[in-house]
């Protein structure tokens, strides 16, 4: 029996490209000569794609007529329209549960090194000034007494509830929906959760319903001693806004590691003290990038030995 046709349209880890290789004929248009030519020569072939990053909406899945399933490297999926592979009977599936400790330790880690102003800390002693100059200044902000307001109570939100009420830290929660086995105060939007919090953090997927959710107006009902975390979707916050909330001390600090350009960083952001950045390492360890890559070769295989995707997103 022929092997089903492949098409990962950019370059993935070793650990898909051998999985997939085993058990499919795949075909990577980075590799060609004329990346164009080979994709018109597979298309009607195409039965299934490995996605990183790559934008799948009606007009990608109209070249490819035959394609039934879209396995996607990552939790969020926002570069895949849903409703368009639905429409056309694809599939559509994520990488969740792999990386949510990894995330979520990394969520915990960006809200100390921002309290406590680690990275800053760190350079000075690298730049020569605890010997110079003297000890590094006492930091403004601290996690003691904090209210933890979580933005997207999902898999990672609770890993990150998890770990903040070990240190201490109160939670409450806002999301679409309130969650009958959750015991965390739920607030029924976010504006309403800023207010009763002074440490927001972001988990929510992106897409048209967040789009810079967290504005002006919820940055200012985090108040002066506010800090704002983000690891969800860059897009999930105005950065102007962010960035002249800062600028004005309307909150304290933030520590972000999705950008709503990336890899481009505003130089408003960079330019400012109290910020820590990170560039989207959420869950960038070989540990958990394998795990994610080998559900995506996961989901291609039992989608065409059974007909079932471990882990398809709602439709």
């Amino acid at each position: 029996m022929s092997k089903v046709d492949i098409l990962m349209p950019r370059a993935m880890l070793p650990v898909v490209m051998r999985g997939l290789e085993e058990k499919f004929t795949v075909h990577k248009p980075f590799e060609a000569d004329d990346p164009e030519k080979l994709l018109a020569e597979v298309a009607d072939k195409i039965r299934g794609i490995a996605v990183l990053g790559t934008r799948i909406d009606a007009d990608f899945l109209a070249k490819f007529p035959n394609v039934e399933i879209a396995s996607n490297f990552g939790v969020g999926y926002d570069n895949i329209n849903v409703a368009d592979c639905s429409a056309k009977n694809v599939v559509v599936t994520n990488t969740p549960d792999v990386l949510t400790e990894e995330v979520a330790d990394t969520a915990l880690g960006l809200l100390i090194m921002t309290a406590r102003e680690l990275s800053a800390a760190e350079k000075w002693l690298r730049d020569g000034k605890w010997e110079s100059t003297g000890p590094y200044p006492l930091t403004g902000a601290t996690l003691v007494g904090r209210t933890l307001g979580i933005f997207g109570l999902g898999r990672i939100g609770k890993a990150i509830a998890k770990r903040a009420e070990a240190f201490g830290l109160k939670v409450h929660y806002y999301g679409r929906n309130r969650q009958a086995d959750v015991a965390y105060p739920y607030h029924d939007s976010l504006l309403k959760l800023a207010e009763a919090c002074d440490t927001l953090m972001v988990v929510a997927p992106g897409g048209p319903e967040t789009h810079h959710a967290v504005n002006g107006e919820v940055l200012a009902a985090l108040g002066s001693n506010g800090i704002l975390i983000n690891i969800g979707r860059g897009t999930v916050v105005d950065e102007a806004a962010l960035t002249e909330a800062l600028e004005k001390g309307v909150i304290h600090g933030a520590g972000l590691d999705v950008f709503e350009d990336e890899p481009h960083v505003p130089a408003g952001l960079m330019a400012l003290d109290r910020v820590t950045l990170l560039p989207h390492v959420g869950s960038a360890s070989v540990h958990t990038r394998d795990a994610m890559g080998q559900l995506v070769v996961d989901n291609l295989t039992s989608w065409f030995e059974t007909g079932k995707a471990v882990t398809p997103v709602p439709g």
